[in-house]
C-alpha cells in the first residue's frame, strides 16, 4: 500500500477532470450512460476503471460493466458488521504515474456522487473522495440525481414530501468540466419501473405512491433541465468575449411610469412572465430633475406592491436618460424580453426627438420589445 505522504508527493499539477452524469430520478439510466461511455473511451485505448459501481440488481447494468477493470472495494468493520466502501487509497495506487509521460488509469468512473460512507472511512461524503482523485490528475466520471444537490433540498422536500438526507453541495456541480442530463419521461420511466427494472417487485407499488408520482417527476425533470442551463449560460457569459452574454432563460423586464396604463403593462408582462416560466422585473426610472407628486408617488407605490404579488423583483432607478437607465438594467439582470407602453408624445415629438422603443431597439441587441397599446378609446380621424 502508498502512504498517503507518497500519494501526495508525486500528484502532478494538472487536476483532472470532471464529468457528472445528472438525472431526475433512479433509474433513468445514469450508471448505464456513464458505463457507455467508458466502454466507448477504452475501445478507443483509454485506460479506463471502476472505482465504485452500485447495479441495485440491474442486469444490463451489470453486462455494462463487463470488460471493465473494478478497483476491489475497502472492507470496514462496524459493529459486528463488515462493510465496504469505496478504495479511494487503492484507486490513487492504481492510477500513479508508471513515468514522467503517463498514467496507470487516465479515467476512473465512481457511482452516487452523494453517498455518505460508513463512519471511521477516511471522508465523511464520497464526493469528497472523488476531489481527492480530481487533485491527483485523475479525470472521473460520475453520477447524481437532481435531488441531491444541496440548494435544491428544500425545494424538494415540499415538491415529493421527501426530505433528502444525502446531498451535494453546488461548488461540486459548478466546478465541474461538464454536466450531462440523462433524461427520460416520466411515463417512461414509470413503466421501467412497473417492469421491475428500477426497484424490486415489493418496493414498486409503495414506490408509484411516493416518490415516482407524475406530478414528482415532472417537477425533478424541469429540475435538472434547468439546473445544466444554468451551468451552460454561466459558463456562455464568462467565456464570451467583449461583454456579450448568452441567455438561455427568459427572464421579463417591465418597464413602468408615472402613466396610468402601468399596472396594464405590469399585469401583461407579468402573464408574460408566468407563459415562459420566467422571472418578472418591473423598473421604474425617476428623473433626479422631477419630484413626484403625491398621486404619482401612490401610483408607483401601488405598480411594487403589484409587482410583489406576482412574486417579481422591483427596480427603482435614478438617471435623466430613461432608455440608457433601461439598457443598463437589461444588460444586468440579462434581460430578455422587455414590456413597454406605446408613446405618449405627439407625432412631432417623436419626429424631432425619437421615441423611447427607437432608443432601445438601438442600444439593445437580442431582446424582445413588446409595446402595450393603452385601454383608452382612440378616435380616428379622416
Amino acid at each position: 500500500m502508498v502512504s498517503g505522504a507518497a500519494i501526495n508527493s508525486s500528484y502532478p499539477v494538472r487536476r483532472g477532470k470532471h464529468k457528472i452524469f445528472i438525472g431526475m430520478a433512479p433509474g433513468v439510466g445514469k450508471t448505464y450512460r456513464m458505463l457507455e461511455e467508458g466502454t466507448a473511451l477504452k475501445q478507443e485505448g483509454i485506460d479506463v476503471v471502476i472505482g465504485l459501481l452500485e447495479t441495485h440488481g440491474r442486469k444490463d447494468t451489470a453486462e455494462k460493466a463487463s470488460g471493465l477493470e473494478i478497483i476491489p472495494r475497502k472492507e470496514i468493520s462496524r459493529g459486528g458488521l463488515t462493510l465496504t466502501e469505496m478504495d479511494t487509497e487503492a484507486i490513487l495506487q492504481r492510477c500513479l504515474p508508471t513515468s514522467s509521460y503517463g498514467y496507470k488509469s487516465q479515467l476512473v468512473l465512481v457511482d452516487e456522487l452523494a453517498h455518505t460512507n460508513v463512519p471511521g472511512s477516511p471522508r465523511e461524503k464520497r464526493y469528497q473522495d472523488v476531489e481527492v482523485i480530481l487533485a491527483a490528475g485523475i479525470d472521473v466520471y460520475s453520477t447524481m440525481n437532481v435531488q441531491h444537490l444541496e440548494s435544491l433540498n428544500d425545494l424538494v422536500a415540499r415538491i415529493t414530501g421527501v426530505v433528502v438526507r444525502e446531498r451535494v453541495p453546488d461548488r461540486i456541480l459548478e466546478a465541474a468540466d461538464e454536466v450531462v442530463v440523462v433524461d427520460v419521461t416520466p411515463e417512461m420511466l414509470q413503466e421501467r419501473l412497473l417492469e421491475g427494472k428500477i426497484y424490486a417487485q415489493p418496493k414498486i407499488q409503495q414506490a408509484l405512491d411516493n416518490f415516482f408520482q407524475r406530478r414528482n417527476l415532472i417537477a425533478l425533470r424541469e429540475l435538472a433541465l434547468r439546473e445544466v442551463a444554468d451551468n451552460i449560460e454561466e459558463d456562455a457569459i464568462a467565456s464570451t468575449p467583449n461583454g456579450q452574454f448568452c441567455n438561455i432563460h427568459e427572464r421579463v423586464l417591465v418597464c413602468i411610469s408615472t402613466y396610468p396604463n402601468s399596472l396594464q403593462l405590469l399585469r401583461r408582462g407579468a402573464r408574460l412572465a408566468n407563459y415562459m416560466n420566467a422571472p418578472l422585473y418591473v423598473v421604474f426610472v425617476a428623473d433626479p430633475e422631477r419630484f413626484l407628486s403625491k398621486e404619482e408617488s401612490l401610483h408607483i407605490h401601488n405598480c411594487e406592491k403589484l409587482c410583489q404579488e406576482f412574486t417579481g423583483t422591483f427596480l427603482r432607478v435614478t438617471n435623466g436618460n430613461i432608455a440608457q437607465a433601461i439598457a443598463e438594467v437589461a444588460e444586468k439582470y440579462r434581460i430578455t424580453q422587455i414590456v413597454i407602453g406605446e408613446s405618449q408624445r405627439s407625432r412631432w415629438q417623436i419626429l424631432l426627438k425619437g421615441s423611447l422603443t427607437q432608443k432601445l431597439v438601438r442600444l439593445l441587441k437580442n431582446i424582445d420589445i413588446h409595446i402595450i397599446a393603452s385601454d383608452k378609446q382612440s378616435s380616428v380621424k379622416i
